[in-house]
């Protein structure tokens, strides 16, 4: 599937989607080994949790059709690291992983001609939760 079948796409879910599916066959194409898909728990989702090597990936995946708004990669601010550093303590939680190795990788999809230009970066950001929450 290319970019083009993105922009065909009715709405901006589908459009995710569209990338997502895009996304997960380039990481196969490079190696990683796709344990799970959209994984959600009360800290939130996790686009696709992989493996590469010995390593456990979660990858959050932003794909953009123009520059507009700067590159995709540049849409996983703080509040999204925090989001997905909760989201993967509680994956891993739930299935006993305490002390497996992991980082947080961001590939981003940018629109190039009628394809995408794919960029990843390994190891993104360093697990922050953020402060406690305060019960109200």
């Amino acid at each position: 599937m290319s970019g083009d079948s993105f922009r065909e796409q009715p709405h901006a879910r589908a459009r995710g989607k569209a990338g997502e599916d895009d996304a997960v066959r380039w990481l196969e194409g490079q190696g990683y080994q796709i344990l799970a898909r959209n994984a959600v728990n009360h800290g939130g989702e996790i686009d696709v949790v992989a493996q590469e090597g010995e390593t456990l990936c979660f990858v959050e995946i932003k794909a953009r059709d123009g520059d507009r708004y700067g590159p995709a990669i540049a849409a996983v601010g703080f509040a999204k690291q925090r989001r997905l550093s909760r989201a993967a303590v509680l994956y891993l939680s739930a299935r006993g992983w305490h002390g497996r190795s992991c980082r947080f990788d961001v590939l981003g999809l940018d629109r190039d001609g009628g394809g995408w230009r794919y960029t990843l970066i390994r190891n993104a950001f360093p697990y922050n939760p953020g402060p406690p929450r305060r019960r109200r």
